[in-house]
């Protein structure tokens, strides 16, 4: 059997049903339509869906890595707040669902670590299909680096974490305690390690910046100075210790992760650079060879 547009149509309903081709001819176009275009263009609709999709596996995600966090609360507790204990001091759980409130919070902390590869890769996936095929391989060597670096960073805040309070407490007086209200000290303990894990992302915006072209290497070896400085600060600005030792503790990394960061985009713009034809560097008045 024949249909008219030339498809050839299989006898799938059995002979006699009337209609089957003509069923068969609107279905195809309508397939062929919910195609993604080659681009990678999606109307808004798609567009939100994805979104809402993504949301959605990053959410399920972050349920998912609680439950460790709500397993294995107290022992948790009790490593962070240990360096308070050694110095006399102790949470406080001042109303009855404190309790309840801070075991919710020191799960849903432990969840974002634990599913930020995750939530990375949504954030990448939502945007590679609209990227050329060059630049979702750019793309996931951003995601491949953002995640170690956001786990060192968190990892570093740890580390530090213990000194950090024992020189605060030390400035409790020999006759006092402290006795901290136990979601005010979560609160400070996870704000802390957070803001080192987002700073240890410093190198993927700057090469991310240079590749789009706002930021050039050049640039940023000219402004080594200043950004040295800006880095030191902003150490300064978000760890609350008011010793030397701890914005060193993450100065410092920060501070060579910008000179890591300074070598990549160097290596890119050269790799560009042998890539480009010659007569692009031409100035207007020269003829080139087009």
């Amino acid at each position: 059997m024949s249909a008219s547009g030339g498809h050839e149509v299989t006898d799938v309903d059995g002979p006699g049903v009337a209609g089957s081709s003509v069923h068969r001819q609107v279905r195809r176009p309508r397939l062929k339509h919910r195609r993604r275009d080659p681009e990678g263009r999606m109307p808004l609709a798609e567009h939100l869906r994805e979104l809402k999709n993504r949301f959605l596996v990053a959410l399920l995600a972050l349920v998912v890595a609680a439950v460790p966090g709500w397993m294995w609360y107290e022992p948790i507790l009790n490593d962070l707040t240990s360096p308070l204990r050694m110095r006399r001091g102790d949470v406080n759980y001042a109303t009855l669902t404190s309790p309840l409130a801070v075991q919710i919070q020191v799960a849903l902390f432990v969840a974002l670590i634990l599913s930020s590869p995750v939530w990375i890769y949504q954030v990448w996936a939502f945007i590679v299909p609209g990227l050329r095929r060059k630049e979702k391989w750019t793309a996931l060597a951003f995601m491949l680096t953002a995640i170690p670096l956001f786990v060192s960073g968190c990892w570093l805040a740890y580390v530090t974490l213990p000194k950090a309070i024992v020189i605060l407490i030390g400035f409790t007086p020999s006759q006092g305690v402290n006795i901290v209200p136990a979601d005010e000290y979560l609160t400070f303990v996870t704000r802390f390690i957070v803001a080192f894990g987002c700073a240890f992302l410093l190198p993927v915006f700057l090469v991310g910046l240079n590749m789009i072209g706002v930021f050039p290497a050049a640039a940023m070896l000219r402004g080594w100075r200043f950004a040295v400085v800006g880095l030191f600060v902003f150490a300064a600005f978000i760890t609350p210790t008011p010793d030397p030792w701890t914005m060193f503790g993450l100065a410092i990394p920060m501070t060579v992760l910008y000179f890591a960061a300074w070598a990549v985009a160097s290596l890119l713009e050269r790799s560009k650079a042998r890539k480009r034809p010659e007569w692009s560097n031409l100035s207007d008045d020269q003829a080139s060879p087009l």
